[in-house]
């Protein structure tokens, strides 16, 4: 009698032993398929997100500017040019370290935002400038052709005194039109050069008081 309960424990056993394996290759056929589904939605989501965002970020960049910031590129390429130019006759003309320091900066910084700007203007269709050009002169801070002509005709500390005068002048004149493409400009890039005209040049334009008042 007792053999014949064991026996029927250990059948009782065998059977739910292979309802549980059972269930537990179910269970695991069932995840893998799960698994399988999730990673193949995945990375189809996943793609399809790396296609939209891509989508998204190049219409964004063919959409997000404004007037302002095309005007903002337009006219501080030439004044940047200028700029460049003016840092172009301290060659051989400045004697102060600090203004060579400055030449030094502005040559740097303003090359590679010009290049930027350029970028810009030919991503969004857009020429360097106008038709009939903003003129010049009509740019704030921008130096007449004498003025061009009495730097370069300076030396020394004339010279020094005289850069930095004029360049003070002439950086406020940009803080001036970045401070302008900060409040109306809409490209993000555009008023992250605009952001940092305004602060290196601010304080450019500290140091060269500073300059002016011990030459």
């Amino acid at each position: 009698m007792r053999a014949l309960n064991d026996n029927r424990i250990t059948r009782k056993l065998a059977l739910t032993g292979a309802v549980a394996a059972a269930g537990l290759l179910l269970a695991a056929c069932g995840g893998s398929g799960d698994s399988d589904g999730m990673e193949h939605g995945g990375k189809t989501s996943a793609t399809a997100s790396a296609d939209g965002s891509s989508s998204a970020s190049a219409g964004a960049s063919a959409g997000a500017f404004n007037d302002a910031d095309v005007m903002f590129a337009q006219m501080m390429i030439p004044h940047h040019e200028q700029a460049l130019q003016m840092a172009k006759l301290a060659d051989g003309r400045a004697e102060d370290a600090e203004i060579k320091q400055i030449v030094a900066a502005v040559e740097k910084a303003q090359d590679r935002e010009i290049q930027k700007m350029k970028s810009w203007l030919k991503a969004w269709g857009k020429p360097e400038s106008t038709a009939g050009g903003h003129g010049g002169h009509a740019m704030a801070g921008m130096l007449s052709d004498a003025d061009m002509t009495d730097l370069a005709a300076a030396k020394g500390k004339e010279f020094d005194r005289k850069f930095a005068e004029l360049m003070i002048a002439h950086h406020e004149g940009a803080v001036e039109m970045a401070k302008t493409e900060q409040k109306d400009g809409k490209d993000p890039e555009a008023k992250k050069v605009a952001d940092d005209v305004v602060r290196t040049q601010a304080a450019e334009i500290a140091q060269l008081k500073k300059i002016l008042d011990r030459l």
